[in-house]
Parts: C-alpha cells; sequence; structure tokens
C-alpha cells in the first residue's frame, strides 16, 4: 500500500490518480541517498595514502575496498530485508547512529585489522541506510510515478557515488584521510533531523513473518523471478567495469607524469554527474515501455567508454570524456534495473532491493581487487582492456536474455 493512496484526514478522494510524491521529499529521499552511499566509497581515492599509512602494498590495497564490499553483501542479505518487517523510520534511525559511529571508528584505526573491520562496519550501514531509503521511495511512491520517484533518488546515489571522491579528495588534503571519516559522521547527523520529521509512516508489508522465514524467502524471490536474476546479473558485470575504473584511477594519476593531489583526482568524479544526470530519465523511459531499448543503449556506452578511457596516458581529455560514457552507462542501466525489479512483487521491496544490490556488491568487489591486481602486473592499458571485456560480457548476456515486449507488458499492467 502506498503511503500517497491515504486520504487525509477531513479530506475526500475525489481522484482515482494517487498524487504525486511532493518534490521536497523527493529531494530529501535522494540527498539523503547520495550521502549515506558516499561513505562506502571515500576510500578509493586514498588508497595510496592508506597503503603508505598501513604499509599494505599497491597490488593488495584493493582489499579494503574489498572490505568494505563484504560489508555491503551482509547488509544485503541480513539489514536491508528488515524492512519488510519492521517499521522503516525507525530502522533508519536506529542504522543512522550505528553509522556515525562506524566512521568515528574508521578516523580513530590505529591498525590495519582495525581500518578493515570499521570499513566492514561502514560497508554494512551504509549500504543498509542507502537500499533501505530505495525501498522505503519505492514503496512510498504512487505506481505512475514509480520509475521516476526511484529514478531520482537513484540519481542521488549516482551523484553521491560520484561526488564522494571529490570530497574525499579535497578534505584528505586539508585534514589528512581521517579527517573524510569525522567529517562523513557530522554530514550524517546533518541528515538526521530532516529524515526523522519529513519519512512518511507506510504500513508493513510482511509484518508476519519472522526474521528467519523473512530471510528464507529471499531464496524463493530469487529462485522464482527472472527478472531478478536476469538484471542482477547485468548488475554484477556493470559495477564490476565501474569498479574496474574508480577503482584504479587514483594509481595512475597520483604517479609521475601527473603526480596529481587527492583534491585533483577526486575531482574527476565531478565530470561523472553529467553522465549521472543525463541518465537520470531512465526510469521514465522505462514508465512509458522502452526498458529494453534503455538497456541496449546503456550496454553500448559502457563498452565504448573504454576506448577513450584507454587514452589517458596521451590525453585527459579522452580520460574526461570516457568518465562520462562510463557514468551514463551505467546509470541508465541502473536505473532501468531497478524500475523493472520493483514491479514483480509491491510487498517485497526490501528483500528485492536487498537480492538485486548482491549482485552489485559481489561485482564491485571482484572488480575492486581485479584491478589493482591488473594494474600491478599489466599498468593502465590492462586495466582497461579487463573493463572492456566484462562490458562486452554484460551486453552479450542481456542480447541472450532479452524478452521483446516483456517489460513493456509489464509496465503498462502497472499503470
Amino acid at each position: 500500500m502506498n503511503a500517497h493512496l491515504v486520504s487525509q484526514p477531513g479530506q475526500a478522494n475525489t481522484s482515482t490518480r494517487p498524487a504525486n510524491m511532493p518534490r521536497s521529499l523527493v529531494w530529501l529521499f535522494a540527498i539523503a541517498s547520495g550521502l549515506s552511499v558516499a561513505n562506502v566509497y571515500y576510500a578509493q581515492p586514498l588508497l595510496d595514502a592508506l597503503a603508505r599509512d598501513f604499509a599494505i602494498s599497491h597490488a593488495a590495497v584493493g582489499g579494503i575496498v574489498t572490505a568494505t564490499q563484504t560489508g555491503c553483501a551482509l547488509a544485503l542479505l541480513f539489514l536491508v530485508p528488515l524492512g519488510d518487517r519492521v517499521d522503516r523510520r525507525n530502522l533508519m534511525a536506529i542504522q543512522l547512529l550505528a553509522l556515525m559511529a562506524a566512521l568515528v571508528a574508521v578516523g580513530m584505526a590505529r591498525s590495519a585489522p582495525a581500518l578493515l573491520a570499521a570499513m566492514l562496519a561502514v560497508g554494512m550501514l551504509g549500504t543498509a541506510m542507502t537500499q533501505g531509503l530505495i525501498a522505503y521511495v519505492a514503496s512510498a511512491a504512487a505506481p505512475h510515478e514509480q520509475g521516476r520517484v526511484v529514478g531520482a533518488a537513484q540519481g542521488g546515489v549516482f551523484i553521491g557515488l560520484l561526488l564522494a571522491r571529490v570530497f574525499s579528495g579535497a578534505v584528505s588534503d586539508l585534514a589528512g584521510w581521517r579527517g573524510v571519516y569525522f567529517c562523513a559522521a557530522i554530514l550524517m547527523l546533518a541528515i538526521a533531523i530532516p529524515l526523522w520529521r519529513r519519512l512518511p509512516v507506510l504500513p508493513l508489508a510482511s509484518g508476519e513473518l519472522s526474521y528467519p522465514r523473512l530471510l528464507a524467502s529471499m531464496l524463493t524471490l530469487l529462485r522464482e523471478e527472472k527478472m531478478l536474476q536476469v538484471r542482477g546479473t547485468l548488475a554484477l558485470l556493470m559495477f564490476a567495469a565501474f569498479n574496474i575504473f574508480w577503482s584504479a584511477l587514483a594509481l595512475p594519476l597520483s604517479a609521475p607524469p601527473y603526480s596529481f593531489s587527492h583534491t585533483m583526482i577526486g575531482t574527476f568524479g565531478l565530470v561523472g554527474v553529467v553522465g549521472a544526470l543525463a541518465a537520470a530519465r531512465a526510469g521514465q523511459w522505462a514508465d512509458r515501455g522502452h526498458a529494453q531499448a534503455t538497456s541496449a543503449m546503456a550496454l553500448v556506452v559502457l563498452v565504448l567508454a573504454w576506448w577513450p578511457l584507454s587514452m589517458m596516458e596521451s590525453s585527459l581529455w579522452a580520460l574526461v570524456i570516457g568518465i562520462v560514457l562510463l557514468d551514463l552507462g551505467g546509470q541508465a542501466l541502473h536505473v532501468t534495473n531497478q524500475s523493472l525489479i520493483f514491479r514483480t512483487r509491491p510487498e517485497a521491496h526490501s528483500r528485492l532491493v536487498g537480492l538485486y544490490m548482491l549482485f552489485y556488491a559481489v561485482g564491485s568487489g571482484l572488480g575492486a581487487i581485479g584491478t589493482t591486481v591488473t594494474f600491478a602486473h599489466f599498468g593502465w592499458q590492462g586495466v582497461c582492456l579487463l573493463g572492456a571485456l566484462v562490458s562486452l560480457l554484460a551486453l552479450v548476456f542481456w542480447w541472450m536474455t532479452r524478452q521483446p515486449g516483456h517489460s513493456t507488458a509489464t509496465e503498462k499492467c502497472s499503470e
């Protein structure tokens, strides 16, 4: 049941079409989602500094990102599904407080094991917050605007992911890498009050299920929902390609001949915002029955992006063009995936997003560790070849599993 289907006291329901979600609430979801996901990605421009401070080799430093992604996977399995069983508003408050504590723990870490443990916690709680908010907005939105609203919130996630690198690079140059995580804790505290005041109260979708049965039902969803299987696999490959690029970028840019500062490296994340904003309408295109065409275009763009990216060593303008293409393709595919998946089981939004993003976490973790090892042995050209092959594999998989007309029929049933 959507929050917009409930009439206000003293008002008659004079329209058969539910009211649109207030724009200010959509913005709040987008900003909160962006701030939450940023915590998971602050480490990427800081890998060289973390490797130096904790005596970790370049080949192994990708394990820091992998630890964070392991936390993401644990959250998707054990925390995110709770949104279908308990009050989402209270759950958000508890997770937000725990996330602030985890961020402070990263900033205070004095050994590699302590750092990895704190990163694991940040990955868990940052992911639980982010994906909990996406499931929240999908449940609160009226059916006719679900793709648009989820796309807006997911746009906030993508921009937060990209700007995380700018923020962490700039703050680390001013206050060291520890200052990044202390500032992040303050930002989460700042968003806590408006979230508590504005988040709508929604009925529980599966409140009668015990926690073990709730978790067991995820296996049933994964087994029965072909849409989830296909779109999840596309997400795994797409985010592996995405992290192959971003996890390796700081390594060549921080070395000669560029020797860029963390601030300069992080600024390249601003370029990706152009692509993310351009892809924000993908949810609306999916609402109109164009999900397969959008997926095809997004995957082709993802493959083509690696050509200019491979020319980074001779042209930074080529790097800029490649980043725009990479983020455009990735965001458009991601929004389309979620728009389709949320339409399959309205009563299981939290479990669906948890399962879908589990594919994402696996892909991101594999991409992060794979790209640092590849860079150590084959340099930047090896990284670009690996990313292009993974992106091409995603395009081939979509072609082999596509079902013309299926998404259109699904979407029209929900109008």
